[in-house]
């Protein structure tokens, strides 16, 4: 069993050490002309500026928090309690550590994929280097979450004796320090997807409303003073945000799992069940082991495309890679699974929950794994310009934008159907097989090939940073094809991991309820009481207000972007003749600081929000507020993703020379749904997912203090 144990760390070291190896390899490559050198190290400064801002701000949030946890644990105690502060610092460095990298080799690798794609004219060969430079942010992911997870396991699991009955204090404290972890991670996800979402929209739509459609240049222009931003924004954004929002979830799964475990133990000392310490340790372990495997499965699935001889077809190496690392998870749990609980009494197993014999956490993590690959491929079907969807959101263009708008909408409340559908009978299923214990493992198995699912998508993010170095850089035309080429892959990758995103979130937050309902001891939560109907109203209407004041925020910052970009090309004329070069760094500062100053209200609503509700109404009432949020929640990041998406490749569809091409008046049309889809698919859908998951971990984390004083009315 220990060995298993030790398999998690090997994967973990192996991942960072992999990551490593690719972000050296990246390094080494060739940057390419004077002017590339330029640019990128523009980009370079700015998103360096950006991250060091807000990880400034960070750092002073951390340090009151863990202030608060040591005061507020030592009064639930009794005594000295450090724990679980020293827990919430280590998932803030872990998941700030995993973006500061991802960030970084995004950054380095976006110019090393344009020279690549200049001298070798293979867009192969460019692939393995958008895909080298993704796979550190993945690698970082999936690396940094084990190795917190398992030090925090080692030194305050076994360190308070936390299997000794004796010692009951040691497993509530085990589970506190669990959930600081995980909350430590939701921290740096809130500022990282929350802040570069509002910063890559308002960059984006500031050089997009005023460089294309006010001054009539192309995208990714140099004469435009904001073009550098919405370059930082991309890494900012698309790759650091989407990478600490996986981590998180991935994190918050695999502890939800061994929390419940933790309370069958609990439970076993209080009911004298016969459960042995032993059986309960295993399935501590196991969400420990499938997670490691699946991240080994992902450095196999990354590795096949790295190493193979380079093809044409890019979304074919991809997909066969993202199926392969999949294939390998399901079977290596599998063996898993036989190792640690075939030999135990069937008697056990039944009264731990695993219904249908030991293979019953394997069959719910299996179907996690599938249910991933099936939502990915949901999100693909909508969003991509191949398919039906997508392609009648361009045909509605013909008649104006009006029409644009409406069918985009249509598109994505339509799409959020089948999700559902897969996300029901995955709980079902898993919870059939194995109690909430299986639902945790279904969460687990989704996320378990989470190195993988983001090295793809944030390869999309370094690959349009490329396309937009080529374009300022005055490259050939045949570079620019195969840097599009490569970005239009990653617009399907990046709405496959904006699906499978949401479906992450979505388990993850019913695990992380589960731990929330074992702690509390709510065993049923009546929709006849009419404060727990409070509470779902209340979280229900939680993610349309967190969404309206991300989307505000991205206008707020958009308009100093705007009136930025006028201001210099009316001050200098020079911009537009090109005898002169825009003030890039101004622009960058400006999407800097209105982005972490506009997240502020939206990142403190989801942590008011389930410490008022607990306190003031009740743990019941914050179950139902949960309840509510994760209901509302999940279909409203369903559909803002997917129809940004849908609009998104809607005005690329066009501009391949469709319904008339770039220029026409379905394109101007498909520009404005573009635009209006930006702050959907890139700010406010994803940043819904840090929403339902933060406010569930901030409840299980006060889950003790809401049964000791909740309730005031």
């Amino acid at each position: 069993m220990e060995a298993l144990l030790i398999l998690v760390i090997v994967a973990a070291l192996l991942a960072l050490g992999y990551a490593a190896f690719n972000f050296i390899g990246v390094k080494k490559l060739d940057e390419g002309t004077d002017r590339m050198k330029e640019i990128a190290a523009a980009i370079r400064v700015g998103a360096n500026a950006f991250i060091t801002y807000e990880y400034k701000i960070i750092a002073v949030v951390v340090v009151i928090i863990a202030i608060a946890f040591a005061a507020i644990f030592t009064v639930q105690y009794g005594e000295f309690s450090w724990e679980p502060s020293v827990c919430f610092m280590i998932g803030v460095i872990m998941s700030a550590s995993a973006g500061w990298v991802g960030m970084k080799i995004a950054t380095y690798a976006n110019v090393r994929v344009s020279n690549t794609a200049r001298n070798t004219k293979n867009i192969g060969s460019t692939l393995k280097v958008a895909l080298k430079g993704g796979s550190v942010m993945g690698l970082c992911v999936g690396g940094f979450a084990l190795l917190g997870l398992f030090l925090v396991y080692i030194i305050f699991g076994f360190g308070l004796n936390m299997l000794d009955i004796e010692a009951l204090r040691g497993a509530h404290v085990f589970t506190q320090c669990l959930s600081c972890y995980a909350l430590g991670c939701s921290i740096v996800a809130m500022f990282n997807r929350v802040g570069g979402g509002i910063y890559t929209k308002a960059a984006d739509m500031g050089a997009d409303l005023v460089g294309k459609t006010e001054a009539h240049i192309p995208e990714d222009d140099p004469r435009n003073p904001a073009t550098i931003a919405d370059n930082v924004g991309d890494n900012v954004g698309d790759v650091a945000g989407l990478g600490s929002d996986l981590l998180e979830s991935f994190v918050g799964a695999i502890s939800s799992a061994i929390i419940l475990a933790v309370s069958l133990y609990l439970s076993n000392v209080a009911n004298n069940l016969e459960v042995s310490d032993e059986m309960l340790s295993k399935m501590m372990y196991f969400p420990l082991v499938f997670a490691a495997i699946g991240l080994i499965a992902s450095i196999l699935g990354i590795a096949y495309v790295l190493l193979k001889k380079g093809s044409d077809n890019p979304h074919r190496d991809l997909n066969i890679s993202t199926w392969s690392a999949a294939g390998i998870t399901i079977i290596g749990g599998f063996v898993a699974t036989y190792l640690l609980f075939n030999g135990e009494n069937a008697d056990i197993l039944k009264v731990a929950g695993f219904n249908i014999g030991f293979i019953s956490p394997w069959i719910a993590a299996s179907l996690g794994v599938v249910s991933g690959v099936i939502i990915g491929g949901i999100a693909e079907y909508y969003t991509s310009y191949d398919y039906k969807p997508t392609q009648t959101i361009a045909q509605a263009s013909k008649e104006g934008a009006a029409l644009t708008i409406t069918q985009g909408l249509s598109v994505g409340m339509k799409s959020c159907m089948y999700p559902l559908i897969v996300l029901g009978i995955t709980t079902y299923v898993s919870y059939a097989v194995s109690g909430m214990f299986g639902i945790a493992m279904a969460a687990v198995g989704m996320l378990s090939t989470t190195g993988m699912t983001v090295a793809v998508d944030a390869y999309g993010p370094v690959s349009d940073n490329a396309g937009g170095i080529a374009e300022m850089s005055e490259l050939p035309h045949d570079v620019r094809e195969i840097t599009d080429k490569l970005d239009s892959v990653g617009n399907t990758t990046a709405a496959i991991g904006k699906g499978f995103a949401i479906g992450s979130a979505a388990l993850t937050a019913l695990a992380l309820f589960a731990s929330y309902a074992a702690v509390t001891n709510l065993d049923v939560i009546s929709l006849l009481d009419p404060i727990v109907i409070i509470g779902l109203f209340i979280g229900a209407m939680l993610p349309f207000l967190f969404s309206a004041m991300t989307m505000n925020s991205v206008g707020k910052a958009a308009n100093q972007m705007i009136e930025e970009v006028r201001r210099q090309f009316r001050e200098d004329k020079g911009i537009m003749e090109g005898t002169s070069k825009p003030d890039y760094a101004n622009c960058v500062d400006i999407s800097t600081k209105a982005a972490l100053k506009e997240m502020i209200a939206p990142g403190i609503m989801a942590i008011i929000a389930p410490l008022l509700v607990g306190i003031v109404l009740g743990p019941a009432a914050l179950g139902g507020m949960l309840g509510g949020a994760l209901s509302s929640g999940v279909l409203l990041a369903i559909m803002m993703a997917n129809a940004g998406g849908a609009w998104d490749n809607a005005k690329k569809y066009i501009e391949e020379g469709n319904y008339g091409g770039k220029g026409s008046e379905p394109h101007k049309a498909a520009v404005v749904g573009d635009t209006v889809g930006d702050p959907f698919k890139d700010t406010s859908g994803p940043s819904i997912n840090i929403l339902i998951k933060l406010m569930t971990i901030v409840a299980v984390v006060f889950a003790p203090l809401f049964v000791e004083i909740g309730g005031l009315l």
